[in-house]
């Protein structure tokens, strides 16, 4: 008699295997539903880090033109915020930026003075999810223009 009756208070106190199972198809389903609507989301947070590096090099590279009174050459690009061009270090009062980093993707920023969508200055960009030029949607550049 003493046996049945902690058998029968171990079973009551567990649960069976298709209890187990009702709760992982909950689970399954419930992360079917929220996931996809978090993927956009990394997406516009690399764009939006994108542009704000994107902006932190405009005004270092406008510092620059300050002491220099000419941006960097497209041959010199933007490791001329990081170290003095030849023959400049007299005018040159950088660093202007402690690191040159990647885009969030991965890939260097790009940059070309004078501009061809910007004239009188310089386009800056990173060439976005599929690191190639052009591009729509999620593989669409970003820039300074």
């Amino acid at each position: 008699m003493h046996m049945k009756t902690t058998w029968r208070a171990n079973r009551l106190g567990a649960f069976t295997l298709i209890e187990i199972m009702v709760v992982v198809v909950i689970l399954g389903i419930l992360a079917a539903t929220i996931i996809p609507q978090f993927m956009g989301t990394t997406q516009d947070a690399k764009v939006g880090a994108a542009k704000a590096h994107i902006a932190e090099l405009e005004a270092a590279l406008g510092r620059l033109n300050i002491h220099m009174d000419r941006y960097p050459t497209t041959e010199e690009g933007l490791k001329a915020l990081i170290t003095a061009p030849a023959g400049e270090e007299g005018k040159w009062r950088g660093p202007y930026i402690n690191l040159l980093r990647d885009d969030p993707w991965g890939h260097p920023y790009q940059y070309k003075s004078p501009g061809v969508k910007n004239a009188t200055r310089f386009d800056l960009w990173s060439r976005g999810a599929d690191g190639a030029d052009g591009g729509e949607g999620d593989a669409a550049d970003v820039g300074n223009w």
